[in-house]
């Protein structure tokens, strides 16, 4: 246990968060996805959900503010302006702490899954909600002091 780190971050996901580096990209996957047949590293967070699981992995994880979309999910149901209720608050959350305006970059679900195979890793998590699956660009830490886009 360490203090001020969320516990559901254990130390494989936390050894994989640290090893990233700026512009890696991490998915984060609902229980449907085949998170396996990517071939990248998976870890998995037991019976957490998308919302739990995404608050601390951001209590750690900056969302890269370089690019246009660093947070993106998958399309639903073809549609690229069709949310989830969940994909609506996920959105909310990440967007919470994120130092501009975020808006999602919607990539169509077989898109999606070639995608995956480039991600650096996989946090497979429990929720059933469909179209739960989202990939996040990492971003840069910068020192105390300096503005999160760098300046």
């Amino acid at each position: 246990m360490l203090k001020g780190i969320d516990p559901l971050l254990n130390g494989d996901l936390l050894k994989i968060l640290d090893e990233m580096g700026h512009g890696d990209q991490l998915l984060l996957a609902d229980r449907n996805y085949p998170a396996f047949s990517a071939g990248r590293p998976v870890v998995r967070l037991g019976e957490s959900g998308t919302l739990r699981a995404l608050g601390a992995i951001l209590s750690v994880f900056p969302l890269d503010a370089f690019v246009a979309h660093p947070l993106e999910r998958m399309e639903v149901k073809d549609d690229p302006a069709l949310t989830t209720p969940l994909q609506d608050r996920v959105l909310a959350l990440a967007a919470a702490d994120h130092p501009a305006r975020l808006e999602y970059g919607v990539v169509p679900r077989h898109e999606f899954y070639e995608r995956a195979r480039k991600v650096y890793a996989v946090v497979h998590t429990l929720e059933s909600e469909p179209y739960s699956c989202f990939i996040l660009h990492k971003g840069v830490v910068f020192p105390p002091g300096l503005a999160e886009d760098g300046s």
